[in-house]
C-alpha cells in the first residue's frame, strides 16, 4: 500500500517497507510548481527571470540575429538553403557514380514522353512538358534534401491545372481555328498554366523560411517506352497517318528553351483558388515520399527546405513556360529501383531531356498524341491499382479505410480539386468524432508500484474509497466538452438537481461511495480551449459548492495558462495543482484521513 501513498519518507531500518494501514503512515507535502523549482529548480535562473531589466533582453535579441550574420553562422545558413555544400563533400563517387548515371538516364528517358503526355492533360502543346521535366528537376536537385526523389510532370497535378487552364481559357465555340488562332489559344493557356506555377510557387516559398536485377529491369522499361515511342513514329511517318486518316500528331519541337517572361500578374487573383490546392498537394506529395524514402534509407529531410525547394521550383520555373510540378510516386520508384543515391541523379535526367530539347526534338514531329494518350492511360492505372491495398487498410484501419473511399469517390465524381477538399473535411470529421467519443479513464494503483493504471485492465489494483483519480487522454475543447462534462458527473455523481446522472456508454462500474477527493489526470490534454477552459472552471465551481476537494495533476504550461485566464485559478488554489499522480494522490489520501472521523489504523485501505 505504500505505492497508494507514492511519496512515504524514507523509513528507518526498523519500520516495515509495506504500510497498509493510512494512520501509521507519513504523507510528504503536496509538490507543487512553486515547491518543485525551489527543490530541483536553477535558483539563479528563478531569481533572474522575474525582475530582468529590459536592457539585457533587448541585447541578447539583438545578438541573435547578429551571430547568424557572423561566418560561421552564414556559412550554416548557406548549408542549410544549399544542401548540395553538405552531401556533395561527402559523396562516394566510385560507389555511387554509376547507380546515379544509370537510374538518371533512366528517369530522363522516361521523363521526355512522359513530359509531353502530362502536357496534353494540362492542356498545353507538349514541349511544355519538356520544359517542366527541366527546369523543376534541376532546381530542385540544387534545392532539396530528398536523395531519392523524383520530381518533373505528375499526372494529378496535370489534371488540376488542366482544368484551371481550360476555365480560364476555354476554347471558342467554333472548333474551326486557323493556324494563328490556335497559336493564340496555346499562348494563352501557357500564360494560364505558368500564372497557376507562379501561385503556387508564391504560395510555399514563404512557408518554406518560417540490386543488379533491379538495375536490369528498369533499364530496360525506359528503353522499351522509348523504342515505342520511335517505333510509333516511324510506323506515323511512312504510312502517312497524319494526313491520310487525320491522326493527330506532336508536330515541331521548339528547338532550345523559351525566353524567359513573367506569367500575367493580372490573372493572380482568379487563379488564388487554384494555386492554393495544387501547392498544398504538391507539398504533401513530395514531403511524402521523401520522408517514406528517407526512412527507408536512414537519412533525414528537413521538410521546411523541402517547401521551399518545390515553392522555388515552381516559382522559378513559370519564368519559362513550366506548368506546376512536383514529385511523382512512379518516376521515383523508377530512380531508386535503377540505384540511384543522391540528387546528382537529376542532373542526367536533365542531361537527357537537354539533348531532346536542343537536338533530337525533330526525332519526335511524327509521334502519335494517341501514343502520349496510352502513357497517360498507363500513369492513371497506377492510382486504380491502389485498391490492392484496401484489404491491407480495412485490416489495420476501419475508419481511414472510410476516408481513402469517400476521397476516391469524391476524386472520380467530381473533379480532383473538389474530391481532395471532400477528403481533407471527411479526414477533420473523423478526426473531431474519434475526439468525442473517447474514454475518461478511472485510475487505481497497481499493487506493489507506484504506477496507476486505468481500473479495466486488472483486478489487481487498488482503490481508496472516497477518492477518484481520473484520466481525460483527449484535447479539451469545444467538441469535447460536452463528453468531459456527462462522464465527470457519472463519476462525481452531480446530476442536475441531485438527480443522479445516467451512466456513458462503455464505462466501468467504479462509483461505490460519494466522493470527496477527485484527482484530475490531465497529462493527455495537449490543448484546451475557451470553451474547454470553462468547463474546468465550471466543474471547479461545481465541486466547491458540493464538497469534493478537486485536484488537477500534469498540467501542461499551454493548458495551466489558458485554465488561468479562463478563472480555473480563481476557484482553485497553486495547492491543488500537482507535477504528478503519485503527488496528488498522496495529497488526496492526507485529505481523506484528516477528515475521516470512522477509519481506525487497524482498517485498510483495500477496497
Amino acid at each position: 500500500m505504500s505505492g497508494l501513498l507514492g511519496a512515504r519518507t524514507c523509513s528507518s531500518p526498523g519500520e516495515a517497507s509495506d504500510l497498509k494501514y493510512p494512520l501509521g503512515t507519513r504523507l510528504r507535502e503536496p509538490l507543487t510548481e512553486a515547491r518543485f523549482q525551489q527543490l530541483f529548480g536553477d535558483e539563479e535562473q528563478v531569481q533572474e527571470l522575474p525582475t530582468e531589466p529590459v536592457g539585457p533582453k533587448l541585447c541578447r535579441m539583438w545578438r541573435r540575429p547578429a551571430s547568424a550574420c557572423s561566418r560561421p553562422g552564414a556559412w550554416r545558413l548557406l548549408q542549410a538553403r544549399l544542401p548540395p555544400l553538405r552531401w556533395l563533400p561527402l559523396y562516394r563517387w566510385r560507389a555511387w557514380l554509376l547507380g546515379d548515371a544509370v537510374a538518371g538516364v533512366t528517369v530522363g528517358v522516361v521523363h521526355v514522353p512522359q513530359g509531353m503526355a502530362f502536357a496534353l492533360l494540362t492542356s498545353v502543346p507538349p514541349v511544355f512538358g519538356l520544359y517542366t521535366s527541366f527546369f523543376p528537376v534541376l532546381i530542385y536537385s540544387l534545392l532539396g534534401t530528398g536523395r531519392h526523389l523524383s520530381t518533373g510532370t505528375f499526372a494529378v497535378l496535370s489534371l488540376m491545372t488542366g482544368s484551371a487552364v481550360e476555365r480560364l481559357v476555354p476554347e471558342p465555340l467554333s472548333r474551326n481555328l486557323s493556324g494563328i488562332e490556335k497559336e493564340q489559344l496555346d499562348a494563352q493557356r501557357v500564360g494560364a498554366a505558368a500564372a497557376v506555377a507562379f501561385g503556387s510557387g508564391a504560395l510555399m516559398v514563404p512557408l518554406g523560411w518560417v540490386a543488379v536485377g533491379k538495375l536490369e529491369h528498369c533499364t530496360l522499361v525506359g528503353r522499351f517506352l522509348l523504342l515505342l515511342v520511335l517505333l510509333a513514329s516511324v510506323l506515323c511517318f511512312t504510312s502517312s497517318l497524319d494526313t491520310k486518316y487525320n491522326v493527330q500528331i506532336v508536330g515541331l519541337l521548339p528547338e532550345g528553351f523559351p525566353q524567359p517572361l513573367l506569367p500575367s500578374l493580372a490573372e493572380l487573383p482568379r487563379i488564388l483558388a487554384d494555386s492554393l490546392p495544387i501547392a498544398l498537394v504538391t507539398f504533401a506529395v513530395s514531403a511524402s515520399l521523401a520522408s517514406m524514402y528517407a526512412d527507408k534509407y536512414s537519412y533525414t529531410i528537413d521538410p521546411n527546405q523541402e517547401l521551399l525547394a518545390h515553392g522555388v521550383s515552381n516559382l522559378i520555373s513559370s519564368f519559362f513556360s513550366c506548368f506546376p510540378n512536383s514529385a511523382s510516386l512512379a518516376t521515383t520508384s523508377l530512380l531508386v529501383d535503377a540505384g540511384g543515391n543522391t540528387q546528382l541523379a537529376g542532373l542526367f535526367s536533365c542531361i537527357v531531356v537537354l539533348l531532346v530539347l536542343l537536338w533530337l526534338g525533330p526525332f519526335f514531329y511524327y509521334l502519335p498524341k494517341a501514343v502520349l494518350a496510352c502513357i497517360n492511360i498507363s500513369s492513371m492505372r497506377q492510382m486504380f491499382f491502389q485498391m490492392q491495398e484496401l484489404p491491407q487498410l480495412w485490416h489495420i484501419s476501419r475508419m481511414d479505410f472510410a476516408v481513402w473511399i469517400v476521397t476516391w469517390v469524391a476524386v472520380v465524381t467530381l473533379n480532383v480539386d473538389l474530391g481532395l477538399a471532400v477528403g481533407v473535411i471527411f479526414s477533420m470529421m473523423t478526426v473531431v468524432c474519434r475526439t468525442q467519443r473517447v474514454q475518461c479513464l478511472a485510475l487505481g494503483l497497481a499493487e506493489g508500484t507506484e504506477l496507476y493504471r486505468p481500473l479495466r485492465e486488472s483486478h489487481r489494483l487498488l482503490q481508496v474509497p472516497g477518492l477518484c483519480i481520473l484520466r481525460y487522454p483527449t484535447p479539451l475543447y469545444f467538441g469535447t466538452r460536452g463528453n468531459f462534462r456527462r462522464i465527470l458527473e457519472w463519476h462525481l455523481g452531480l446530476g442536475e438537481g441531485g438527480k443522479a446522472s445516467p451512466k456513458p456508454d462503455n464505462l466501468p462500474d467504479t462509483v461505490a461511495e460519494p466522493v470527496r477527493v477527485v484527482v484530475l489526470d490531465f497529462s493527455g490534454v495537449t490543448f484546451a480551449d475557451a470553451a474547454g477552459a470553462r468547463e474546468v472552471a465550471q466543474l471547479a465551481s461545481r465541486c466547491r459548492d458540493v464538497g469534493i476537494h478537486l485536484l488537477l495533476a500534469q498540467c501542461n504550461a499551454s493548458v495551466l495558462e489558458t485554465l488561468a485566464r479562463a478563472g480555473v485559478l480563481d476557484r482553485v488554489t497553486p495547492q491543488q495543482l500537482f507535477v504528478s499522480v503519485q503527488d496528488a494522490a498522496a495529497h488526496a489520501l492526507e485529505k481523506l484521513v484528516r477528515g475521516s472521523s470512522v477509519w481506525s489504523g487497524s482498517q485498510e485501505v483495500l477496497h
